[in-house]
């Protein structure tokens, strides 16, 4: 059995990604404009069922892209998931509004539906549905809430491309969904991000925001206050190749998470760990392959598999434990106790395509071996 570093995430770049990105080199066009960045958002909105697709340079841009065009600013709210990665509570920072924390349930660790309805007040603009670490959030559920309330839902599928909901993949499923890039994601561009929705005007006005606020029919011409949030050509190649491989990319991954399952799946209720549990209705996308312990046991089990080569990583703190987000002007005051037990329970296992069984093997072999001769 090899005793390699075993990384959390490693890209897979081995498929068209160096034929395009020289062909966006021998084009000349390797900033903000090319046949690249078109082809990624054509082929992407395809791809997640929607008429438009705009190609940012991250996913927090993205996100923030989203809010701009929306209208959301000072003294609106919109409601975030305690249990997601900063970037999300953010970018509705950054727009001078303010997000509202909402509680996770236990079983998939998304946003709870039923804890929505005690956080909604008359300053509420929209719900934010997280799908974290490649499992989808109850969007039915969730849209039934935002309906009797006449809010927006707006998804961040950061960690969850191809994810899908009764057969209907994310980005598609809300007013507009985001999605990131970034190296560790399932598909990459290196940085990266994109937004996805279906309605004409606020694709329009995502467009313009991300170009300076430059008016589309009179060039050099500023109307709006812009922003510089574009992606370059040679980024958008990487995600044209990567694009063209995201089948295989989740059977790979769902591979991986199996296998973990089943070498780890007969120990859990013994030491007291959980494996993630795929809902009827959801696709998982395995982001990353995810454990939960007890909550004295994560950090020292996270600190034996690095002193034996394997790398891990803790799930998010909540929001609302962090200095930033900790004010009860975000929560109301209001327990997040999911949130609060999956931030203290979690981590993240290495995954990543070119993973073999015997790596797999060896993780679960260092993970079994940790609980049943603790050092």
């Amino acid at each position: 059995m090899s005793d390699r570093f075993l990384p959390v995430a490693e890209p897979d770049l081995t498929g068209n990604e160096k034929r395009y990105v020289n062909e966006a080199l021998d084009s000349g066009w390797i900033s903000s404009n090319g046949d690249f960045i078109r082809r990624l958002e054509a082929d992407f909105a395809e791809y997640c069922a929607a008429r438009h697709a705009v190609a940012c340079c991250n996913g927090t841009v993205a996100i923030h892209l989203l809010l701009l065009a929306m209208g959301i600013g000072e003294g609106d709210e919109v409601l975030v998931p305690s249990f997601t990665y900063v970037a999300s509570a953010n970018a509705v920072t950054y727009t001078g509004a303010t997000p509202i924390l909402v509680d996770s349930e236990t079983e998939h660790w998304n946003l709870d539906p039923a804890r929505l309805e005690e956080a909604i007040t008359p300053k509420t603009r929209a719900i934010m549905a997280v799908h974290l670490y490649g499992h989808p959030a109850d969007m039915d559920a969730i849209g039934e809430v935002a309906r009797r309330h006449g809010l927006p839902v707006i998804e961040d599928a950061a960690e969850a491309h191809g994810a899908e909901v009764n057969g209907r993949r994310v980005g598609g499923l809300g007013l507009a969904g985001t999605f990131s890039f970034y190296g560790n994601k399932i598909i990459t561009t290196g940085e990266g991000g994109i937004v996805t929705t279906n309605d004409d005007e606020l694709a329009a006005k995502m467009r313009s925001f991300r170009g300076q606020g430059m008016d589309p029919n009179r060039r050099y011409w500023f109307p709006i206050v812009g922003y510089n949030y574009r992606m370059t050509n040679i980024a958008a190649a990487i995600g044209c190749a990567q694009l063209e491989r995201i089948d295989a990319f989740h059977e790979r991954r769902r591979t991986i998470a199996a296998q973990y399952s089943e070498r780890l799946g007969s120990e859990c209720e013994h030491f007291g760990l959980q494996l993630p549990h795929e809902a009827p209705w959801a696709k998982h996308v395995h982001w990353l392959a995810c454990l939960r312990t007890p909550a004295e046991q994560r950090d020292p089990l996270m600190h034996y598999l690095s002193e034996h080569g394997i790398d891990s990583r803790p799930f998010f703190p909540p929001l609302h434990e962090l200095p930033i987000y900790s004010a009860d002007r975000f929560h109301g005051g209001r327990p997040l106790p999911g949130a609060t037990e999956l931030g203290a329970t979690g981590l993240n296992l290495p995954t990543f395509n070119s993973m073999t069984e015997d790596d797999v093997d060896r993780v679960c072999l260092r993970v079994l071996r940790f609980f049943t001769a603790p050092v």
